[in-house]
């Protein structure tokens, strides 16, 4: 019997040791690079990911590629919880975070970095520094040392500001942003300032909530701005440092969704001034100077009571497919106004619209190249539309990407313009899990010249 006890406690000892190298960072996976046509289309799609391991890309907000622009960085369940990048050259996956992380993922541009923020217990969470060039030096070597020698933690939040993931880092790489909880947040509110309610039919929304900073060198925190709505999608200007973009969150369509602060706490104010038929969403900043969004076409009108069409009972909840169509919403979303990919300027205010599909949902997630060349937005098809911003031609770029799959594209540009990075349901069987796909702009497109800058 004594054996037994021997045999079973060594026995439980080795799952544990061969479960803690199974999780260890560090870890690489054979490529599952694949390259194929759009049937549609004819544009070049690279498969990064092909298998169904719960892939999804970092959102269009931040960085996909790392400061070398030799690997992305995503989301998987590969190891449950952990991070990956994958080399676009190779196709190799190497696991690059261990312990878990919480929210959003921010690669560094400047160096070779990761930044997240991992839960520490009681509202406490770390933020979290990981140095890819040794993590991948070392994997590829084969000489993996403990998790100790890779990462860093920058500095813990306070438990009274329950901040969260909602994780940005500043272009000076030395600040990073994250949002802070309402009794936090409400005291730093003048007291006569009106707490906004939820808005909508996904109850979100309502305030106060803040934004702080800390110093990832010191570990320095420090309150940013408070305001009296819910803050969702925080980012930095990626080229300038100080710059935030915001929005008010509510699931849906917004009273003002998007919003401009320094990183001082002054300078607060809309980014785009919406009026109350637009249903403005999915704001990314794109260049040093611009901010795209999103402003929707998809709600039909009824002509005869002149109002957005009302929905059934069985399509008055949320629909994956076809969002935004509750009644509930308000008269915002028709294409009575102009919509369309807007772009807006952050120096002179200006705002022009540079796209919009014909007809259908109209462009829901969008994106631009840095160097102004370009904008990209999918639609509720999951087709991903190009624009040339200087002819304001579009084409329909890539499509059949399954209007199943667990998210929409979030299509998101390298940083030399060249491709595209999405995600995509395309090779699923379930028609429902995502890979991590590399979409190449037409080379007839990128030999264009124009005869104005």
């Amino acid at each position: 019997m004594k054996i037994n006890k021997y045999i079973i406690l060594v026995s439980g000892s080795l799952f544990l040791f061969s479960l803690s190298l199974y999780s260890q960072i560090g870890r690489r996976f054979p490529s599952e690079k694949r390259i194929i046509v759009d049937s549609i289309t004819g544009t070049k799609l690279v498969f990064l990911t092909s298998k169904p391991m719960g892939d999804s890309k970092i959102y269009q907000t931040h960085p996909q590629w790392t400061a070398d622009g030799k690997w992305l960085i995503f989301r998987s369940n590969r190891v449950k919880g952990e991070a990956m990048a994958v080399n676009e050259a190779t196709g190799d996956i190497i696991q690059v975070t261990e312990g878990g992380y919480s929210g959003m993922l921010n690669i560094a541009q400047k160096s070779m970095k990761l930044y997240f923020m991992r839960h520490a217990g009681n509202d406490v969470l770390q933020i979290i520094e990981v140095n890819l060039a040794k993590v991948f030096a070392d994997s590829e070597a084969g000489k993996m040392k403990s998790v100790s020698n890779y990462e860093r933690i920058c500095g813990t939040t306070p438990a009274n500001i329950k901040a969260n993931g909602d994780l940005a880092l500043d272009a000076d790489e030395e600040w990073v942003y994250f949002k802070t909880g309402k009794e936090a947040a409400a005291k730093h509110l003048d007291f006569n300032v009106k707490i906004e309610e939820n808005f909508g039919p996904r109850n979100m929304g309502a305030g106060p909530s803040g934004i702080a900073k800390m110093n990832i060198k010191t570990g320095e925190t420090t309150h940013v701005i408070s305001v009296p709505f819910q803050v969702g999608h925080i980012q930095t200007n990626p080229w300038k440092s100080g710059e935030l973009v915001f929005c008010w969150e509510t699931g849906g369509k917004s009273p003002q969704r998007t919003w401009v602060v320094l990183a001082d706490g002054t300078g607060l104010r809309p980014l785009y001034p919406e009026a109350d038929y637009e249903w403005v969403t999915h704001e990314a900043v794109i260049t040093k100077d611009e901010v795209a969004i999103a402003i929707m076409g998809h709600r039909k009108v009824d002509i005869l009571n002149e109002k957005p069409v009302e929905v059934t009972e069985s399509t008055s909840v949320r629909n994956p497919e076809n969002p935004g169509q509750e009644s509930n919403w308000g008269p915002s979303g028709t294409r009575e106004k102009p919509t369309g990919l807007a772009i807006v300027n952050l120096r002179t205010r200006e705002m022009t619209i540079a796209g919009q599909t014909p007809s259908g949902s109209g462009l829901w997630h969008v994106n631009g190249s840095s160097d102004g060349r370009w904008a990209v937005g999918d639609d509720f098809s999951r087709s991903v539309y190009l624009i040339d911003r200087h002819t304001r031609e579009m084409m329909l770029l890539t499509t059949g990407h399954k209007v199943t799959a667990s998210d929409h594209p979030h299509p998101s540009f390298s940083p030399d313009g060249t491709k595209i990075q999405i995600q995509s349901a395309m090779l699923s069987k379930d028609n429902k899990s995502m890979n991590i796909c590399i979409v190449h702009l037409p080379k007839t497109w990128l030999d264009r010249t124009y005869t104005k800058p």
